[in-house]
């Protein structure tokens, strides 16, 4: 099988291998253990190899370079519109050759990906849509395209869209997915916590606004300020280190609230093993990793509700849900905290489901996919 991958993923080239953001070029390699034959159409830019930078793996893989192209302003919109034609021509170029073509969605290229494919009826077909699916949520123009034309049966054929959560009234090609980390030999009994003593809460994820962490910090505050004994690391870096760093200390809260920037999986299996909380406060999300990988060792999901945030915490059995505003999620948590054994059966419960989500579980099923009637 030929594999074709349309992402706007941005890759880096470093010793005849490509890199792209670790957590997605980690799944991809799953899928790509699978197919004779590879090709990934994505920008391809000279940026420097980071720590969250992986390769992929795979011994016949093909790059087909394209811009980068982003709609922020409007000297980038002008320059954008410039190279479409460029891009979607190397895109049906590239179908061409495929026997599986492979979307990520939503993007700028998958919106393009989303268009071209509809002159590929016959070709077989996969979309990963790692936003929010919900059709309830407010989304930039772009995104709500994307989800239309990706249900729309009669124009988008021989297709399945892997979506996060379960929603009402989905066309038939939209399957409920999920995304895993760990293996069944990661699997292990939650470890007893007395949520008295010490609450150690975690923060997983890029120090940016659509993430929140300010909020994480200043719930971590309010806390404190209760008299209660409390401890906030946060794992992750982005633009907003410097500004949460400066509330920190001018706070003067460094002793209490720690920044640890990026962590390694195997590392954050450990860290996880000896959190009791934790906070994740987005705008929006598609499957959050961070919870699902938290839940896995019992740590208990302090959550936003948005997208598939409330089917993972079951509507509240495995995790407390919470609104984006300091005093009403303080009193939530205040309320949970005085149930002690509910806070156990939840750690126990989060575990649980969790574990169902195994990287073998995850192999299996795209092996279904890109092999449906095998």
């Amino acid at each position: 099988m030929r594999f074709l991958i349309i992402t706007h993923v941005r890759h880096k080239l470093q010793g005849g291998h490509y890199f792209g953001y670790g957590p997605y070029v980690r799944e991809m390699n799953l899928w790509l253990k699978h197919v004779e034959q590879v090709e990934v159409i994505a920008p391809l830019v000279s940026s420097k190899i980071t720590d969250i930078d992986l390769p992929y793996e795979h011994d016949c893989l093909r790059f087909t370079k394209i811009p980068n192209i982003s709609c922020i302003n409007i000297k980038e919109l002008l320059r954008a519109l410039w190279f479409v034609p460029l891009i979607m021509f190397q895109i049906i170029k590239a179908c061409k050759r495929a026997d599986h073509i492979h979307l990520r969605c939503p993007g700028n290229i998958g919106l393009l990906g989303c268009i071209i494919q509809v002159f590929f009826p016959k070709k077989l077909k996969t979309a990963k849509y790692a936003g929010n699916w919900d059709p309830k949520a407010k989304q930039p123009l772009s995104y709500r395209f994307q989800k239309w034309i990706l249900s729309q049966t009669v124009l988008t054929r021989n297709i399945q869209v892997l979506v996060y959560g379960i929603w009402p009234n989905q066309s038939k090609n939209i399957k409920s997915f999920f995304t895993a980390s760990f293996s069944e030999i990661d699997k292990c009994e939650v470890r007893p916590r007395n949520y008295i003593d010490n609450l150690n809460f975690v923060f997983v994820g890029a120090l940016v606004e659509g993430k929140r962490p300010d909020f994480a910090i200043k719930l971590v505050q309010a806390i404190h300020e209760q008299g209660l004994n409390v401890h906030l690391d946060l794992y992750g870096d982005g633009i907003l280190k410097e500004s949460l760093h400066d509330y920190v200390r001018n706070s003067n809260l460094v002793k209490f609230i720690k920044f640890h920037g990026y962590t390694s999986p195997s590392e954050m299996k450990q860290i996880l093993q000896q959190a009791d909380f934790l906070i994740l406060a987005s705008k929006s999300e598609g499957w959050p990793k961070a919870i699902a990988e938290a839940m896995f060792f019992g740590v208990i999901p302090v959550a936003t509700s948005v997208s598939c945030v409330p089917y993972m915490l079951g509507y509240g059995e495995r995790g407390i849900l919470i609104d984006a505003d300091i005093n009403s999620a303080l009193l939530t948590l205040n309320n949970c905290l005085v149930n002690l054994e509910d806070l156990k059966m939840m750690a126990t419960l989060a575990s649980a489901w969790s574990q169902k989500y195994t990287l073998e579980r995850f192999e299996i099923e795209i092996k279904q996919l890109l092999y449906p009637n095998s």
